[in-house]
């Protein structure tokens, strides 16, 4: 298996903390978002992902594309502890949290969105900082509202890492990077801590990346 990467991108560390929870392994082509333009913005890239964007999962003449598509994919395709819940309600609860950070607040603080605002509309860094800092903490704030539903335990939805925690993580790296104050969420906070001491999760982090740059 290939994996098309970069230590900075929120999708690539959801997907290498997916790789370490069920054992697997897979050869890593770092993708530099920003190298000459990006990289993933060659043609010879573009054949493997359409959008241009990262991660993407090679397995002989499969192509997979998608965080979240690639984790349910080794989800049902390798023998680690399943990272969706057998009961469907629970299941749907794990999506919809996931789908909160991938869908809603990621793409908003997305490099190609951050340049957009840049080229078209003049931001500066203070102002990028700004507007990665409102969509996130509106992002966190739901999902501390969706866990405080639910009696307290050790990870979003129980004693073990789901989809759930697997977004999570990375979105906390990003709220730190661009300055939110978490301590207005003390269960995610505490979900991000257990996460952080399991060695799936700490050795995904960015700065432990054979492409780590400061």
């Amino acid at each position: 298996m290939i994996f098309h990467g970069y230590f900075r991108s929120s999708s690539a560390y959801r997907c290498r903390i997916a790789f370490n929870l069920n054992g697997v392994t897979p050869d890593f082509v770092s993708v530099h978002l920003r190298k000459g333009g990006g990289q993933q913005k060659l043609p010879a890239y573009r054949a493997l992902n359409p959008q241009a964007l990262v991660p993407t999962v090679e397995e002989g003449d499969f192509r997979l594309t998608q965080s979240l598509a690639i984790i349910e994919w080794l989800d049902e395709t390798t023998g680690g502890p399943r990272l969706l819940p057998a009961d469907p309600n629970l299941r749907a609860e794990v999506r919809a949290f996931a789908q909160v950070i991938a869908c809603d607040v990621h793409p908003l603080q997305n490099l190609r969105v951050l340049d957009y605002l840049k080229a078209e509309f003049g931001a500066d860094q203070a102002a990028l900082d700004r507007w990665c800092g409102r969509w996130i903490t509106d992002g966190l704030a739901a999902c501390e509202a969706l866990l405080a539903r639910r009696p307290a335990t050790t990870f979003c939805f129980g004693q073990t890492p789901t989809l759930a925690d697997i977004c999570l993580v990375p979105q906390m790296f990003s709220a730190m990077r661009f300055g939110v104050d978490a301590s207005a969420f003390p269960r995610l906070t505490a979900v991000h801590a257990a996460c952080e001491a399991l060695p799936a999760f700490a050795s995904a982090h960015p700065k432990h990346q054979t492409d780590h740059e400061a």
